[in-house]
């Protein structure tokens, strides 16, 4: 039975989603409109803020990610109201929006940023767990200190961290690319990581600023009010600082990689004990290809697609994310893309009138800057929801808004391995079909620069280390300047290429 809302006369705006996007765009929304009121619902008792804020370059952003609790963010914009409660359901010919505490919210324009929840490999499987946001990193912590051996499957940022973090605990990564970091590298790049991976990893930890997640005070009185399948929002990239990632083990690194393959099956003991199956042990020797049957007892086993069983203590999902569309589907006929988002135009809107999307939760169906793509990332979360709130802003006042600058140019810096990563463009030549070519320059353990050229010109760029030389990639990028004349030189350590370009 759908709810009767009452007629929108005195319709709010309404942003869903306690994430990036969601408080970014409430916030830009409270700064634009001030007489308006705005309404922030969320499901979680904290928000994820955006401060330290700064813009490296024209389009590299760097920031932190804070939780906070939802009061902070009143506060400190006393026009935002935050209503912690999940959407049971949306009314989009009524405008309004119904909650799950039983209230119903008129909206005149609705930004939807309820992110991503994380694909699980499988469901309902208690050794299976999925990192995406703060409580689920936190059990996987409380997991991990029992574990002697874990498995990943997946190639993305979260993967890529987690390998490199755990310690004293084997680890079997299983990932159905070629090489690690498919995502955001190519084989050049993955090998220049992969050495860090089987060396020693130094004693000191780096100091990072990114995060505190500091729910645990709120938590207890949050699980009352809501079930724990709840989504939090998504993590970032240092979401491992002040988590202590060690196993049962006195070594800091023991990594197997499996790749090419995918999961075929997950036995839990006694029916890996009744398939009869033989496991294998965690390969001790890169060389040595003896296969040794597994004589522990585990209490999940994975066959792989390349036919190798193993068996571990827990399995991790880190196989990406689905748009988290389910409460507004029903009964409302979004546009969705291929990937399940709702589909956004240029100005954020939706296929329905006076609803917008941003973040995780939306798939780009505007042509995007040949060297622009959607990529699920805490930068464009960003940069949509404050984008979003501008657009909004604008057509309330009837006025229109023109493109925002950050969707010119690709632009992520995060880091992996403890090395600074920018990428830029097309940095995987993605979309280029063969019609490209690739300068790399590298030194081992110390920086890998690669240049993406097409009819001599800059598509795309991966600058791993301290490298110094993002804003010249990006003003060669923006610029589409022809490079041909320079070849190779163009990363010839000995030349300058910022005299010539800047």
């Amino acid at each position: 039975m759908e709810a009767a809302c009452s007629p929108p006369t005195a319709g709010k705006f309404v942003v869903v989603g306690g994430g990036i996007a969601g408080v970014t765009c409430a916030e830009q929304l409270a700064i634009h409109l001030p007489s308006e009121d705005i309404l922030l619902i969320t499901a979680s008792p904290v928000i994820k803020a955006v401060t330290n804020f700064k813009l490296v370059s024209k389009v590299l952003e760097e920031f932190d990610v804070e939780e906070q609790p939802s009061t902070m963010l009143e506060n400190r914009f006393p026009n935002i109201k935050v209503i912690e409660s999940g959407v049971k359901q949306l009314n989009s010919k009524e405008h309004c929006i119904l909650t799950e505490d039983g209230n119903q919210h008129i909206y005149k324009k609705l930004c939807l940023c309820a992110g991503a929840k994380p694909k699980l490999i499988c469901e309902e499987n208690p050794y299976v767990l999925g990192i995406r946001d703060t409580d689920s990193a936190q059990e996987f912590q409380k997991q991990l200190t029992k574990a002697k051996r874990i498995m990943i499957i997946g190639n993305g940022g979260i993967a890529l961290e987690l390998v490199y973090e755990i310690e004293g605990c084997e680890v079997i990564w299983a990932i159905k690319d070629k090489a690690i970091g498919n995502t955001f590298f190519d084989a050049g790049a993955a090998e220049f990581l992969t050495s860090k991976l089987i060396a020693e990893k130094p004693e000191a930890k780096i100091a990072q600023k990114r995060t505190r997640y500091t729910t645990e005070g709120r938590k207890k009185e949050a699980e009352t009010k809501a079930n724990a399948g709840n989504i939090g929002s998504a993590l970032g990239p240092d979401w491992h600082e002040g988590l202590d990632l060690k196993g049962t083990k006195e070594f800091s690194h023991k990594i197997h990689i499996e790749t090419m393959c995918e999961v075929k099956k997950i036995y839990l003991q006694e029916e890996f004990r009744i398939s009869k199956k033989k496991a294998l042990t965690f390969p001790r020797d890169h060389h040595n290809q003896l296969v040794i049957a597994d004589k522990e007892i585990w209490p999940v086993y994975v066959e792989l697609t390349n036919e190798k069983i193993y068996g571990c203590d827990f399995i991790v999902s880190a196989t990406g994310v689905t748009p988290n569309t389910e409460p507004f589907l029903c009964g409302n006929n979004f546009d969705v893309g291929k990937d399940g988002g709702l589909k956004v135009d240029d100005h954020m809107r939706t296929s329905l009138p006076d609803i917008y999307a941003a973040g995780d939760i939306c798939t780009v169906s505007w042509q995007p800057s040949p060297v622009w793509q959607q990529m699920r990332l805490w930068t464009q979360a960003r940069q949509m929801g404050w984008y979003a709130a501008k657009c909004m802003a604008a057509a309330s006042v009837g006025e229109s808004t023109d493109m925002d600058f950050s969707f010119e140019l690709f632009a992520h810096v995060t880091k992996f391995f403890n090395y600074k990563v920018v990428l830029l463009g097309k940095y995987n030549a993605q979309g280029l079909g063969l019609d490209h070519e690739l300068i790399l320059r590298c030194t081992k353990g110390q920086e890998y620069i690669k240049a993406v050229l097409q009819n001599g010109r800059m598509m795309g760029a991966v600058l791993i280390g301290e490298t110094d030389l993002e804003e010249t990639f990006e003003n060669l990028i923006l610029n589409q300047m022809n490079l041909s004349a320079y070849g190779e030189d163009l990363l010839d350590p000995n030349i300058d290429i910022e005299d010539y370009f800047d």
